[in-house]
C-alpha cells in the first residue's frame, strides 16, 4: 500500500474505535505507532518516542492547563456557582424565562474562571435544576438552556481547548483570548434572547420568578465581587502582558484558592479532592495529547494532511465552500468525541488546508479566526443530537426528563449558534477587533 492510502485506513481506523467507544488517548496511540510501524519501521517509533514523550509533557506551555483547570475546581469549592446563580436570578429572575436566563449568565460567568465545558455545565446544573422546577419551567425547556449555556464554559476565556488549539497551530494564546472574548458575549446574549422569545411563545415554559428588592439585588452582587476580582485581575493581566497565560492561570488558582478557604470554607478534605481531580483531568488530557503527537506524526508520515491541502487548492472549490464542509464535519464528529479530542484529530488536517486558501486575512489573523469560529462549532457539538456530552451531563441530574425532551429543548439554541457562526464567519471582524485594539 502507498504512504497515502495508509494515512486513509489509519484515520478510518481511529474513527471506528472511537465510535466503539475505546477511550480516544487509547485509540490514537494505538492507530499512531501501528502507522508508524508500518511506514517507518519500529526502531523509528521507538527513537521518536522515547524524545517526544519527554518533550511534549516537559513543555512549559502545558503547564496552563493543570493551572487553569485547578482554578476551576477551587471555585467550584468555593461556592462561587450559587453565588453567581443567585445574583444573576435577583436581577433577571422576575422576567418571563428570568431564571433560566439568570442560569446562563451563571454559566458565562463562570466560564470566565472553569475553561471546561462540561464542569460549567455540570455546576450550574446542581444549583439551577432545583430552582427551575421549584418555578416549574417545563423539563426540556430548562435542561436544554442548561446543556446550552454549559458550553460558554469553553467559548469565554480561558478555555482549554482554545490553550490546545494555539499549542497546536503555534498561535498566541493570549490573542486567542483577546479573539474569544467577543463572540463569547455574543453567544451569552443570542441565549437570553432565544430564553425571552421561547418563554413569550410558550409562556408555561418559562415562568417569571420573583421580583427582588434593591438591597437584596446588592447584596447578591456583594457576594460575586471575588469572580469580577479574579477575572479583571487574570485576564486583565494577561490581556495587558502584565501576565503570560501560565502566570495569570497561577495567580488565578492561588486567588481562588484563597476565595474557596475564607469565603467558602473549604477544608484538608475539599482541597485534597481538588488536587485529585485536577490531576486525574490533566493525566486525562495528557494521556490524550501524547496519542495525537504520534498520531500526528504517523499522519506526516503519510502526507494525508499535504495532500488535503493540495487537493482542496487546486479544486477550485470557493474557500468558504471548504470551511462549510469542514463545518458539517464537526457537526457530525461532535456526535462521537468531545471537544478536545475533536480539535486533536482534526487540526492537523484541517489548518494546513486553511492556510492554503485564501480567505483575505493575513496568516496570524487568518489562524486566530479559523480558531474561533472552531471552537464556536465545536461547542455546537456538544449539544447535537443524538449524541451531545453536554446534554447528557444534564440530563443525569434531571432523571426524569426524557432525553427527547432535552434534545428538543436545546433546538432553539441551536438556531442561535447557527446565526452566530454564520456572522463569525461573514464577518471575520467581530472575532479580530480586540486583538486589533490591543495591539495597536
Amino acid at each position: 500500500m502507498s504512504e497515502l492510502t495508509v494515512g486513509v485506513i489509519g484515520f478510518a481506523a481511529l474513527m471506528a474505535l472511537i465510535a466503539i467507544r475505546v477511550p480516544i488517548g487509547i485509540s490514537m496511540l494505538t492507530v499512531g505507532m501501528s502507522g508508524f510501524c508500518y511506514i517507518a519501521g519500529t526502531s523509528s517509533l521507538l527513537s521518536f518516542l522515547k524524545t517526544e514523550m519527554y518533550w511534549r509533557f516537559s513543555s512549559f506551555d502545558l503547564s496552563v492547563v493543570p493551572l487553569f483547570l485547578m482554578m476551576g475546581n477551587f471555585a467550584a469549592r468555593a461556592g462561587i456557582t450559587q453565588a453567581l446563580f443567585r445574583a444573576a436570578a435577583a436581577w433577571i429572575g422576575h422576567f418571563r424565562g428570568g431564571i433560566a436566563m439568570a442560569a446562563v449568565g451563571g454559566c458565562a460567568a463562570f466560564g470566565t474562571i472553569s475553561g471546561s465545558s462540561l464542569a460549567t455545565a455540570a455546576m450550574m446544573g446542581q444549583v439551577a435544576l432545583p430552582e427551575l422546577r421549584r418555578y416549574n419551567y417545563s423539563g426540556g425547556f430548562a435542561t436544554g438552556a442548561l446543556a446550552a449555556g454549559g458550553t460558554l464554559g469553553i467559548l469565554i476565556p480561558p478555555s482549554i481547548v482554545l490553550i490546545i488549539f494555539g499549542i497546536m497551530t503555534e498561535a498566541n494564546i493570549v490573542t486567542l483570548f483577546q479573539a474569544g472574548f467577543l463572540p463569547g458575549i455574543l453567544a451569552a446574549a443570542g441565549y437570553l434572547v432565544v430564553i425571552g422569545i421561547v418563554a413569550r411563545v410558550v409562556p408555561g415554559a418559562g415562568p417569571a420568578g420573583p421580583r427582588a428588592d434593591r438591597t437584596e439585588r446588592w447584596n447578591a452582587l456583594k457576594q460575586v465581587w471575588s469572580v469580577g476580582a479574579i477575572f479583571l485581575v487574570v485576564m486583565g493581566g494577561i490581556y495587558s502582558g502584565i501576565f503570560t497565560p501560565t502566570e495569570g492561570a497561577g495567580v488565578g488558582a492561588t486567588a481562588t484558592f484563597l476565595v474557596a478557604v475564607f469565603y467558602g470554607g473549604m477544608r484538608w478534605r475539599g482541597f485534597l479532592d481538588a488536587l485529585m481531580e485536577t490531576a486525574a483531568t490533566t493525566a486525562m488530557i495528557f494521556l490524550i495529547l501524547l496519542g495525537a503527537s504520534v498520531f500526528n506524526a504517523f499522519l506526516g508520515f503519510s502526507r494525508l494532511p499535504m495532500w488535503t491541502a493540495d487537493f482542496f487548492q487546486n479544486s477550485g472549490l470557493s474557500p468558504y465552500v471548504v470551511l462549510l464542509g469542514m463545518i458539517a464535519l464537526y457537526l457530525v464528529f461532535g456526535c462521537i468525541m468531545d471537544s478536545l479530542a475533536m480539535i486533536l484529530i482534526t487540526i492537523p488536517i484541517f489548518w494546513p488546508v486553511i492556510a492554503a486558501l485564501d480567505f483575505g486575512l493575513q496568516p496570524e489573523e487568518l489562524k486566530l479566526w479559523f480558531g474561533i469560529v472552531t471552537l464556536m462549532v465545536v461547542e455546537i457539538g456538544l449539544i447535537t443530537p443524538p449524541v451531545g456530552l453536554n446534554v447528557f451531563v444534564i440530563n443525569s441530574l434531571a432523571k426524569d426528563v426524557p432525553m427527547l425532551e432535552t434534545f428538543k429543548g436545546v433546538l432553539p439554541f441551536l438556531v442561535s449558534d447557527a446565526i452566530r457562526v454564520a456572522l463569525i464567519v461573514l464577518f471575520p471582524a467581530l472575532s479580530l477587533a480586540l486583538p486589533r485594539l490591543l495591539s495597536g
